[in-house]
Parts: structure tokens; sequence; C-alpha cells
């Protein structure tokens, strides 16, 4: 695939870069901040955007910004977004539409080669990739008026699993259950928490996101 990279530290980009070359992909650029991410996206129109949350001159959120516009000005471009800790802020406004051809990691993911790669192929493919923390730090709601309270342990581990943006055969291989299982956890989570089943994971990864993130 092609892909461009957006990362301030420059140890950390070149070496994103090899991996990526190294693994047969074409990196076509490689910037530090986020006009340069935005103006080499329009040049090059790459399949995929891997950027850090926070970039120069203000290191606050100048990654997350310039990939929320490359969302919306170039749909089909994958986006996935590096991020040194859970901000949960920007993984809720990241997320807000449709949840197609996106993901967030941590940085500490990507020392994990396959994981990372296996994130940027499923982004590239129309998926959807986001970090196990994050995802239960989203999980992670202490209100007495928590409707996830309803939920059984397993329940709540096929939600985080689906979060994830894993299928339900990979939910059911995971958690080393039978398929009809997982869907059955599946139908029960959506009706507890009253959102409607629909067709596809990245439709049902999105409903799951919205309501956590509310």
């Amino acid at each position: 695939m092609r892909v461009i990279l957006a990362e301030d530290s420059t140890l950390l980009r070149e070496g994103l870069a090899r991996l990526l070359v190294e693994e047969g992909h074409e990196v076509v650029a490689s910037v530090g901040d986020g006009d340069a991410l935005l103006s080499t996206t329009a040049a090059y129109r790459p399949d995929v955007i891997v950027t850090d949350v926070r970039m120069p001159p203000t290191h606050t959120d100048e990654g997350l910004r310039a990939a929320l516009e490359i969302r919306n000005r170039w749909p089909e471009i994958g986006v996935l977004v590096l991020s040194q800790y859970v901000e949960k802020r920007y993984a809720a406004e990241l997320i807000t539409g449709d949840v197609e051809r996106v993901g967030y990691l941590l940085k500490d993911r990507v020392a994990q080669v396959g994981e990372f790669l296996d994130a940027l192929d499923r982004v590239a493919a129309g998926g959807a990739a986001f970090d196990p923390e994050v995802v239960r730090r989203l999980l992670a709601r202490t209100t007495h008026t928590d409707p996830l309270g309803n939920l059984t342990v397993r329940e709540r581990e096929v939600l985080e699993k689906m979060a994830q943006g894993h299928t339900n055969a990979g939910i059911a291989g995971s958690l080393f259950v039978s398929l009809s299982a997982v869907e059955k956890h599946v139908n029960a989570i959506f009706d507890k928490l009253g959102l409607a089943s629909t067709a596809g994971y990245s439709r049902r990864v999105l409903a799951v996101l919205r309501y956590l993130g509310s």
C-alpha cells in the first residue's frame, strides 16, 4: 500500500518508514507536522496515513486535526492515529462519524510489529483498529446509571473485542467459544444497550463506540 507518515520524532518516523518498506509498502512521504501532512496527502492521495496526535508547533492536537480534515476531504484514505497516552476526548472525536478506514493505537503498540501491521492492513482494507487499552478506558464507566452494568462478564469481553474491530469469527477464536455463542452474546449486548443490530462489523463498532463516548 502507499503510506504517508506524520511524526515529529525523526527516530520513530524513520524507523516506521524502514519497517513499512521492508514489508513491501511504499512510503510516499514522511513529514513532521500537520500542515505538511495535509499538503502531501493532497499531492499524493495515499491509501493510508499514519499520524501522531501531537505535533509542532504547539504539540497539542495538530496531527489529530489534520487527520479529521483528511477524513472529511478524502474519506477513501485510511487514517491510523498514534498516541502516547489514552486520550478519551481525542479518541471519541476521531471515531464520531463513519468508522471505516480508521484506527487509534497507543505508540507502545508499534513495538508489537505484528499488531501494528495487522492494524494498518485492517484500516487500509476499510475496517477499524482500536487499541485494546483505549477500549478498556472507554469501557471503564463507573456511574450508577451506566447501562453497561447490565452486561455479563462474558458480554463485556465480547463488547471489548467488538470495539477493537474484530469480527464474530475473530472474537470466537480469541475467546475460545463457538461462533453461535458469540452471535448470541452480540444480540444480547445490542438488546441491553438499545442499539440496532446492523450488518457489517464496522457499523457495529461505530454504534458501540458512539455509545461509549457519549
